[in-house]
């Protein structure tokens, strides 16, 4: 039975752990080549061994860094061929009172979470245009929808990656490579497990419980596939309903 992104070659990024790791396997699962792109090397190892060397390789990828982009997609390319996925999923959240706040921890956040994701389209870009097309994700979240406090740098990050996937997929469209943003909410990982604004904000909404990490991978999924062919420069909202409020 045939996958539903068979033969697609797709870079995630913070894809040792957490959503990014319920991406890999998803994608993987599905008919992928999934390069598994993060600075978190033992994690990253692993998750590639578990999925196989014929579906899956781990690349150490610092996404704030042009050179390790162009690394990596170079060791893409020599292990399974030109890009046709990307899913820039690595990003980082810092709280603390703005008047608090120190302009290295700003910069911080923002260089994981916006520039990496600029440097990715940007590098990718090449590839997919050698492959006739491709789709890239970027992962938003419903604080690029909506502003919550203490976190202004990852709110900032976040509405710039919503506008930067716009403005992206207007460009990129003449080389059939579709760009997409989801914003999920609540999501049950690392980042939230121990939040109490996460814990109060699910008992406000419609669904109330924290998204699956495979629910996003599922929204992941489809956007990657030729199922969503029709489908460029949008929001994808995975948020329990909680931005229907």
């Amino acid at each position: 039975m045939s996958g539903r992104v068979d033969g697609k070659v797709v870079v995630v990024t913070g894809g040792a752990r957490g959503l990014g790791a319920s991406c890999a396997r998803r994608l993987v699962a599905e008919g992928a080549k999934v390069v598994i792109g993060d600075v978190l090397a033992p994690e990253g190892a692993a998750l590639a061994e578990e999925l196989g060397a014929g579906s899956a390789l781990f690349v150490n990828l610092d996404v704030t860094s042009e050179a390790a982009w162009r690394a990596a997609v170079t060791r893409t390319e020599d292990a399974f061929g030109p890009v046709t996925g990307l899913v820039n999923n690595a990003g980082l959240v810092h709280r603390c009172p703005v008047e608090k706040l120190a302009e290295a921890d700003y910069r911080r956040v923002m260089d994981v979470n916006e520039v990496g994701v600029f440097l990715g389209m940007k590098t990718v870009l090449p590839s997919m245009r050698a492959a006739g097309g491709g789709s890239i994700v970027n992962m938003s979240s419903l604080g690029g929808l909506i502003a919550f406090p203490y976190i202004l740098g990852y709110t900032a990050s976040k509405w710039a990656v919503r506008g930067m996937t716009k403005a992206a997929a207007q460009e990129f469209a003449p080389d059939r490579v579709r760009v997409n943003s989801v914003h999920p909410g609540v999501v049950a990982t690392e980042m939230t497990a121990d939040s109490d604004r996460s814990h109060e904000m699910v008992t406000r909404q419609p669904i109330r419980r924290a998204a699956r990490p495979a629910e996003i991978a599922g929204m992941v999924l489809y956007l990657l596939s030729d199922e969503a062919s029709y489908s460029t420069g949008s929001e994808f909202v995975v948020d329990g309903g909680y931005s229907s409020q």
